[in-house]
């Protein structure tokens, strides 16, 4: 059986096309199309018109590429642009009625866990704990997870597309911006760090967007044979993460166009994702981050194989 999961995130609607054998899967095709849907309305929890046909056209988009793969199946799932927006019901009727498409808007608990089912078919999570972090455009999740499965979960309204919007920064991004943006990130985290009082853990596991981007870009420079498309786990040394987020903190968005594998579409974000990665990193003492690339796509097909969803 040949199943799509399209993934409508608040920046980009993801797809993934999967042929399912007995317990066990086959990647046919991953790709992805930049819908932007909570650009200029997330903070105000709605979905702007010019946001909704962008998302309308994403969809088609994918379709055109369904259609060629023969696929029997179709799962849509919508994370924190829609479930948060207070017309997000109305795009959900209007897919329906244009497009014919069912979406499943899942809440940030569930999120979190699919993610955790994507991440834990790629890295081997054993005895010790480990911290997953999802960085979305409208919601980050956290996972503390070890081999017995998750220990804590949260999905935080924290996305990029969020503190963009809300902090609308300089280009380059100024001294004063950054502290401002940090304050205002541990402020929000406070769940977070009561559960690692509880379940303290020294290893960050990055996975989808951001994180990708990011491993990418610093492979290009210290691992140039390396074929990305080809491993789907990367470690992530502190000293190469820290360089990499300098870099970031002093360019403009056009210096940015010009670096070696950025992906265009994060131009604008991927210096506020620096910045949040870089504070998880130093305010819990993280030692160890690695990159994952299987996330909420992969969980959901896993879930599906196994009649969870």
């Amino acid at each position: 059986m040949r199943i799509a999961i399209i993934d409508l995130g608040t920046n980009t609607f993801n797809l993934l096309i999967a042929e399912q054998t007995e317990k066990s899967y086959t990647i046919l095709l991953e790709t992805k199309y930049p819908a932007k849907l909570g650009k200029g309305g997330i903070n105000d929890n709605k979905i702007l018109p010019e946001a909704m046909e962008r998302g309308i056209t994403a969809l088609q988009t994918h379709l055109k590429t369904i259609e060629q793969y023969n696929v029997d199946k179709i799962v849509c799932m919508a994370t924190a642009a829609i479930r948060s927006a207070k017309n997000g019901q109305d795009f959900v009727q209007r897919v329906k009625n244009e497009l014919g498409l069912t979406i499943n808007v899942i809440d940030g608990q569930k999120e979190a866990e699919l993610i955790f089912d994507g991440v834990k078919q790629v890295i081997p999570i054993g005895e010790e704990r480990v911290m997953i972090l999802d960085i979305g455009g409208g919601s980050n999740e956290f996972i503390i997870a070890n081999k017995d499965g998750v220990l804590w979960k949260h999905s935080f309204d924290l996305g990029i597309a969020r503190l963009l919007d809300r902090f609308q920064p300089s280009d380059p991004i100024t001294q004063s911006e950054i502290e401002a943006v940090e304050t205002f990130i541990k402020k929000e985290l406070k769940l977070l760090y009561e559960a690692l009082e509880k379940y303290p853990t020294q290893t960050l596991i990055g996975s989808s967007g951001s994180f990708d981007t990011i491993s990418s870009m610093i492979a290009v420079q210290h691992h140039p044979h390396l074929d990305m498309q080809k491993i789907m786990s990367y470690h992530i040394p502190l000293e190469y993460a820290q360089e990499m987020h300098e870099l970031f903190l002093k360019s403009t968005a056009s210096e940015r166009k010009q670096m070696k594998r950025m992906d265009l579409h994060r131009v604008e974000m991927i210096v506020l994702a620096s910045i949040f990665i870089n504070f998880i990193v130093k305010e819990f003492n993280i030692k160890d981050i690695w990159q994952c690339a299987f996330a909420l796509k992969e969980g959901t097909i896993l879930q599906i194989i196994n009649n969870q969803l």
